[in-house]
């Protein structure tokens, strides 16, 4: 009998400017910091972080990152900071950097702090990785005994990323309720290995509700690099509701098919993991029969942000039913979460449903 369980980081603080203040929240964790961000992230936080650390008295070491989530990086990072004598690992930039900075801490038995600096993903709050091999193809998940000791979240510098990335967090966070729905329905577990609780769900909800509600005119003041009351909740909800509720909620169809899109060779995989989440949403969508309305106004909402909806849009207009048929047999893999959708699913059927979200997405008007 599986037990309701609800995990959390140990301390989420966001607002515009709140990097300044990093130097304090680490204090608390760890008198020497390992920090990992490849030179985009450094070339953009690197002086603000070394100023608010040596404020707070933290010794720190700085390691770049190579760009991959793999077991060889994390092999490597994790070499370097035990060399170092750190106490305290810290995850500067997007969601491999984050996924690469927890493995470290995990190997070294350290606390772990993230700072995003994108709101594209729901990565920094939770206590599991995704790996990839050294070629970015997806390999498996890696799961921790523990969230992040703290996530910082500076809301100007996520507006200062491109709106794309933006979007993308919002296409990832509304994967969130669908998918705990379909573990719900179907008995299944959680991320955390347990059945979801009440918070778990409700927190998935407010996340869709959210985004829905507040999404496009927060995409709008990004797009002017400001920070607006909806800019602030829809950050949380890309970061903090979706990390909180995919985690507590599970996994469905979404996320595995985007992992699927990772059997094929292409243009798609110029594309975010939000952009790849987004299509995901919708083949999961009609694979449990939702409403044609329902799936509309994903379809809709999409569209506003400019997530795909069209095959055309994903890079795969050219692409054999053969090859929709191996993303399918790679989402429906042993160690996937498609299970949680429906365990009877077959590689046929998902390939199917990826052409039919492109067939219905081409009939729906705005």
């Amino acid at each position: 009998m599986s037990n309701f369980i609800f995990s959390s980081p140990g301390k989420y603080v966001q607002g515009s400017g709140v990097l300044d203040e990093l130097g304090e929240y680490a204090k608390a964790l760890g008198g020497k910091a390992f920090l990992i961000a490849d030179d985009i992230v450094w070339g953009i936080t690197g002086d603000r972080v070394k100023a608010s650390l040596e404020k707070a008295g933290v010794a720190f070491y700085y390691e770049r990152f190579n760009g991959e989530a793999s077991g060889n990086e994390i092999t490597r990072l994790a070499s370097q900071a035990r060399d170092a004598g750190t106490e305290l690992v810290v995850g500067l930039g997007g969601g491999k950097t984050m996924d690469t900075a927890k493995a470290v801490a995990d190997e070294l038995k350290q606390r772990v702090a993230i700072v995003p600096t994108i709101a594209s993903t729901d990565a920094p709050c939770s206590a599991l990785s995704v790996i990839y091999s050294d070629d970015g193809v997806f390999e498996s998940y890696r799961f921790y005994d523990r969230n992040p000791d703290l996530v910082l979240v500076d809301t100007h510098i996520c507006a200062q990323a491109p709106v794309r990335l933006f979007a993308s967090g919002i296409a990832d966070g509304l994967a969130t309720y669908v998918e705990a729905q379909a573990v719900k329905r179907n008995l299944s577990l959680s991320m955390v290995g347990g059945k979801p609780t009440i918070a778990g769900m409700a927190i998935a909800q407010a996340c869709e509700e959210t985004l829905l509600t507040y999404g496009l005119s927060a995409y709008q003041a990004v797009e002017n690099h400001v920070v607006s009351p909806a800019v602030e909740s829809v950050v949380e909800a890309n970061t903090l509701l979706s990390g909180l509720g995919f985690e507590n909620g599970g996994l469905a169809g979404a996320h595995a098919i985007h992992n699927g899109f990772t059997a094929i060779q292409g243009d798609i995989h110029h594309l975010t993991h939000g952009e790849k989440v987004a299509y995901g949403t919708l083949t999961h969508m009609v694979l449990e029969q939702r409403p044609d309305e329902e799936i509309a106004r994903y379809i809709r909402f999409y569209r506003q942000i400019k997530m795909p909806t069209t095959l055309k849009e994903l890079h795969l207009d050219n692409e054999s039913f053969e090859n929709l048929v191996k993303v399918g047999a790679l989402a429906c893999s042993e160690g996937d979460t498609l299970r949680n959708l429906n365990p009877t699913l077959t590689a046929e059927e998902v390939a199917q449903a990826i052409v039919a979200v492109d067939a219905f997405s081409k009939t729906v008007t705005d």
